[in-house]
């Protein structure tokens, strides 16, 4: 499993790489649309922010992947947005935009993992290094959710 160094490493590197060539690259990583993702600290109450992947875009609404490269705990921004749902989000090195998370229950999961899976085949092999179920997560506008899009709600 890559350690927290390295996790960490690859999220700088990425959003230099951003940064540097003027969102001209890094918008897609290993063949998927990349975001930003922006949750609460559920210890800190911060800000946190990591790049991630989203192998399924439907609309306006992101699939990303709790996968930790198959590490056998939960990646930190998942606790955080299982903890407080309302999070941003900057697609493809886009404005931030207020979403809300919603972890997807077992019904809402099943049909979606195969595709994620054929599509992705390193997702399937993180699913075999962990015992634990990898979580999807769908990120939605939280306008569609009919909650208000100021900040800091």
């Amino acid at each position: 499993m890559p350690s927290n160094f390295t996790l960490r490493a690859v999220n700088t590197a990425h959003r230099a790489l951003l940064r540097l060539s003027f969102g001209k690259l890094g918008t897609e990583y290993f063949g998927m649309p990349a975001l930003e993702l922006i949750t609460i600290g559920r210890k800190s109450g911060h800000p946190r922010s990591v790049m991630l992947t989203a192998p399924i875009v439907a609309g306006d609404d992101y699939i990303v992947v709790a996968s930790r490269a198959g590490d056998p705990a939960n990646p930190a921004w998942y606790l955080n947005l299982r903890d407080n749902p309302a999070v941003e989000v900057a697609f493809r090195n886009g404005p931030r935009k207020p979403m809300i998370a919603h972890v997807l229950p077992p019904e809402e999961r099943a049909p979606l993992w195969p595709k994620i899976v054929a599509d992705y085949p390193v997702y399937g092999d993180y699913q075999k290094r962990t015992t634990r179920e990898i979580p999807l997560v769908r990120l939605t506008p939280r306008a569609a959710e009919g909650r208000p899009t100021t900040p800091g709600e």
